[in-house]
This record gives C-alpha cells, structure tokens and sequence, in this order.
C-alpha cells in the first residue's frame, strides 16, 4: 500500500526553485532518509507534505485515513503534566473518554467502550510513558507541568506526543539535535520497531546507517531514491560520479576530435561533404553531463607542542554548585594521547564534569594538578549565545587574539570552512553550522593541548561531521567528547566514562555494550573479556600509531617552511631579474648565477612537493 505519493512536485521559494518537478512515492512500512545539501529544501518539503506551504506545481497524495505525526515546532508551556500533554495528542482517545464523562445513552456508550478496546485506550498510559521515559523523563518528571521545563526538553516531549501516535507516516526534521546519547540511542531502537513508513531528515549518519532502508537524495531540484542505508547511498554516488567522469572525458575527446577536422577543412571544396558530416554528428553528441559536487569541508585544528604525562589529574574531588554535590570521589587522570567519550543521561554530571576539566569550575574539594604550560579549548553548547550579532568572525576572532594580525585571524577562520566572504558577514547572517564552525575556531585559536567538546555536531551537517572526525584523527592533543552522535563517539574515543549515580567510572565495553545495557541487557561474560583484550590493544595501537606518526608531521611541517623560504627566494630572483637596468649594466656573470640559482630553486621545490605529497598519501592511508 502507498501512503505518500509525490508527483512532478514545484516549489519555489523567493522566485528561486527548490524543486522542478520532483517525485516520490513512499509505501508502508519503508523508512526513508532524506538529504541533500543545506539549502536544497528538505525541510520545505516536510511543509509541503502537512500542507503547511502550497506547492507550486504537482501533487501531493495522502492516502485516506492515513495519519501523519510530526514533530511540532513549539510544547505548550502550560500547567498540564507531560504525560497528559502525550496522551492528547491521540485526539479520538481523548474525543471518546470527554464523551464518555458526559454520560450519553447506553447504546451510544456501548460503542464508546468497544471502540477504545479497539484502539487500546486502557494501554495507551503505559506506552506513553515508556516514550517518555525512553526520551529521558523519569516517573517524576512525566507528572510535573510543561512549564518547568526548558525549550529543548519540551521538544522531546513534542516527539513523544509523534511517537505515542504510531502514525502510518511520520515525518521527523532532525530529531536527534535536542537529545542525548542515550536518549538518541533509544530513539534509534524506536524507529527500528516502528512498523509504519517515515521520512527522516537527519545529519546523524549513525541513525541513517541503521534506521532506514532507502535514501531520497534532493539534488538538482530532484529526488532521487537510492535503495539501501547511507553506506550504500555514499557508495553508488561515488561510483556514479566516476563513471559520469569517465563519459565526460569521452565525449569530449570525440567533440575535440571533430571539430579540429571541421576546422581544419571547411574552407577545402574536396574535404566539405566531410566537415558538414562532422558537424552533424557533433550535434548528435550528447551533451556533456555536469558533476556538480559540494565543496570539500575541511576542518584543521592547530596542533600543540608535546608535555609529559599526565597533563592533568583530580584525586578524591567533588564538584557541584553551592551546597548540591554533583560529582564525588572524582580519580581522573588525563594523558596528551587521550580520547575520551563522556556517557550518561542528561542532568547527571557530564557537563560539570567537563567544566572542572577545563577549569571553567573549581572543585568543592579535593586536588587538581595541572601542567602549568597546558592550554585547554573548551568548546559548550550554549556559547553560541554569547556571540555578538553585530559583530563578524572577523571581529570575533582578533577580540580573541588581539596580538594577531588581521591575515593571522583570518588563517584561523579558514582552518574551519570560514572563507573570505564569511569573515565579513555579520553574525545574525550565518547559518547555525557556520556559527559553529566559528566557535570552533575560537576555541582553538591558541593550539591547546586539550581539546573539550561539549556536543560540537549540532547544527552540523554530514560532511562538517566527517571532517570533524578527521581533524579530530590529525590532531595531536588530549579530547574530551560529550556527544548524542553515537558514529562519531565511536571513531573518535577510544575511552569511555559513565557518569552516572555522581560518580565517574570506566566504562568496561564499547557503545554496542552501552546500547544493550540501556536496553536491560548484558553481554556474556566470556564475550566481554575478549572484547576487553582486543579495546586494550586497540588503545595501545591507536597510541603507538599517533607517536609513530609523528616524525612524518614533523617532516611535513619542516617541508612546508622550506618551501615558503624558496618561493620567497624565487620571487626575489623574477623581481631582479624582471629588471631592466640589470642588463643595461652588462652583468652577465650576476645573471647567469640567478638564472642558474632559479632553475636549482624550481626543481628544489619540485622534489620537495613531490615528498609532501607521498608523506600526505601515508598519512591519509593510516
């Protein structure tokens, strides 16, 4: 059966097309993840679907009585609990039991009592708050008023109210950014169970690697349906593109070769019948099919010089604000060469946790050691309101390094996507990624030697997310990760901590362990003692892969400075010899040795890029 069937679809936004005559059909049961590049208009058609925007051209059929959840963009901040809050967004339960309070005539109450035994109304408490406690609201929680809550726990409770309706077609726009890990993880298992079709728009490729089965690509003004989860997306587009590549060069060849002849001998009477053919089979040529592909992003964070360990260590600490204790009995040692993942629920310490790390909170009590000539970059989830609106990245950045120069800010802005034109827009005119690629920068901007980030993928796009899990590969200092993106918690951390019960423990197993804990269960015993021997030796390479590799940056760096030295040289040798009056003096010696010394600097410089190259390759490689 179809739920939704997209045909020929138009809309535009602002006179220009997000969509050209745009096609998709979705049937029960198929989750779908939507994507396509900012701006593209994924989000647009969400609206268009639940008939919030009237579409330009096409249609949009729904099919009878199948029924739509969303996520709404605002909670009521009202008194109501938020288990009653989730209850009535299943408005024909709550249309039956009204009805059922006003004491109609018996036959009309026998209907009542039949119809909510058909759609478990009696069932329906319990499941909402099996939702709601999945999306991290206790017993407690789920009975206090919405009114208590913030801006971002009241969007979980807006999921809850899509979730609890079990719609034949749910529509979700990044339904992960106001959750956390574990939160994320549980939703994840959700959607796996959910037996209706979904449309999903997520820049969590964890999610779309596991919770969908097709991939709608809005590219071009079109959607195109690949089958498969993203790997598989990711895969036939790179095949795609090589062998739009590959035509590309054919066909251009074959037009380069004909029209040279056409050229070549239009204007001879013996070789015209010839040309005329030629140019009749140019025009049969199809014409050259365009690659159009986005950018690379590339993220580089400044790289530090090298302390012994351990840089930092907290003995017999305790943490919290005023007289509430948060944290107790805190044993934490902190190498360069860490990767650590942060694990638990939300409200159970890890952002105070990592506060005390930065040093942005002192201890209630206990010791903190710290290398002196340790420089932190502590990057929080909420400094993106303490930026200036007025202000530009620009002006942000030389607020920041005020010892810098303008080129200097500028070369840090550009580590992080930020170009020339970006440097300059104001603040209010960025879009959230560009906001966070700039707080990125900032927290960077004097090369520290730990690097904490308190969930640095929100507002992130799947390309930022990838070049951030690169950047973070490259870079030669300690890491602090709170994350609800399981993919990069995975490639980036080689540690994990629970914090959890106010305490902070190691975490004996990966996120798989972690999931089947979440979901009551556990791995066998004999399994986890493998898995643990198998972690132990994959952190020890992980640690002798970064020192081994070392020598190869240092290399890769020096290359780097001798080459800036011989361009500058080179430039000085053009300019001298660019000069008139150096011949008019008949220095044939002075000019034969620049000439001699320019042709030694070009071939210098090749070799020396030629050894950049194969040195970047093994890097890439490993």
């Amino acid at each position: 059966m179809t739920v939704l069937t997209i045909q020929d679809l138009t809309i535009r936004m602002a006179g220009r097309p997000l969509m050209e005559g745009a096609s998709l059909q979705v049937d029960t049961g198929r989750k779908i993840g939507l994507v396509g590049r900012n701006g593209a208009g994924k989000s647009t058609l969400i609206k268009a679907i639940l008939g919030d925007i009237q579409p330009d051209g096409g249609e949009i059929r729904i099919a009878q009585r199948a029924r739509m959840g969303h996520v709404a963009q605002e909670t009521p901040a009202g008194e109501t609990a938020l288990l009653d809050i989730v209850l009535e967004a299943d408005t024909e339960r709550a249309a039956l039991l009204a009805e059922l309070d006003s004491h109609p005539e018996p036959v009309r109450a026998g209907e009542i009592h039949e119809r909510l035994l058909a759609i478990q109304a009696d069932a329906a408490p319990a499941r909402a708050a099996t939702i709601l406690a999945g999306l991290g609201f206790d017993a407690e929680a789920q009975q206090r008023p919405s009114s208590e809550f913030s801006g971002g726990w009241r969007m979980r409770v807006s999921l809850a109210r899509a979730l609890f309706l079990e719609p034949d077609l749910l529509l979700l726009d990044e339904p992960t950014n106001h959750l956390d890990l574990e939160a994320a993880m549980w939703l994840e298992g959700w959607i796996q169970r959910f037996s209706g079709a979904a449309i999903i728009i997520s820049h969590d490729r964890g999610l779309l690697e596991r919770c969908v089965d097709s991939i709608a690509h809005l590219d071009r003004q079109k959607i195109t349906l690949y089958p498969g989860n993203f790997d598989n997306f990711v895969r036939v587009r790179t095949e795609r593109a090589a062998q739009v590549v590959a035509q590309n060069a054919r066909i251009a060849a074959q037009r380069a070769h004909m029209q040279a002849f056409v050229d070549r001998f239009r204007a001879k009477a013996t070789k015209a019948r010839q040309a005329q053919s030629r140019l009749k089979a140019l025009e049969r040529l199809p014409a050259l099919e365009s690659v159009i592909e986005d950018v690379a992003t590339r993220f580089q964070f400044p790289q530090p010089g090298q302390l012994p360990p351990p840089i930092l260590t907290v003995s017999r600490g305790r943490a919290g604000y005023g007289n509430h204790v948060v944290l107790r009995d805190l044993d934490i040692r902190i190498d360069q060469e860490d990767r650590i993942a942060l694990l638990g629920a939300n409200g159970n310490g890890k952002s105070t946790l990592a506060k005390v790390l930065a040093g942005r909170l002192n201890p209630l009590s206990g010791e903190v050691h710290r290398d002196r000539r340790m420089r932190v970059g502590y990057f929080a989830q909420h400094q993106e309101d303490d930026l200036d609106l007025e202000g530009t990245p620009l002006s942000h950045m030389m607020d920041a390094l005020p010892k810098a120069t303008a080129g200097q800010c500028r070369s840090q802005l550009a580590r992080f996507g930020l170009d020339s034109e970006r440097a300059e827009t104001p603040v209010k005119g960025l879009s959230g990624g560009e906001k966070a690629r700039l707080l990125m920068a900032l927290t960077t901007r004097d090369a520290p030697h730990m690097l904490i980030l308190d969930e640095p993928t929100n507002h992130l796009d799947i390309d930022a997310r990838e070049a951030l899990v690169k950047a973070l590969a490259d870079y030669e200092g300690a890491v602090v990760l709170i994350s609800h993106d399981p993919h990069l918690v995975e490639l980036v951390a080689d540690r994990l901590w629970l914090v959890a019960g106010g305490k902070v423990t190691p975490f004996d197993g990966d996120l798989d362990d972690y999931r089947a804990q979440l979901g009551g269960r556990t791995a066998a015993a004999a399994r986890r003692e493998e898995k643990k021997d198998d972690r132990k030796q994959g952190r020890v390479a992980g640690v002798e892969a970064r020192a081994a590799h070392a020598p190869l940056r240092a290399r890769l760096k020096g290359i780097e400075v001798t080459l800036a030295k011989l361009n500058d040289e080179a430039k000085v040798i053009e300019t001298a010899l660019a000069d008139p009056r150096l011949y008019e003096r008949n220095k044939t010696d002075l000019i034969a040795r620049a000439t001699a010394r320019r042709a030694a600097i070009a071939k210098e410089v090749e070799r020396l890029e030629l050894e950049w190259l194969e040195i970047t390759e093994k890097l890439e490689a490993a």
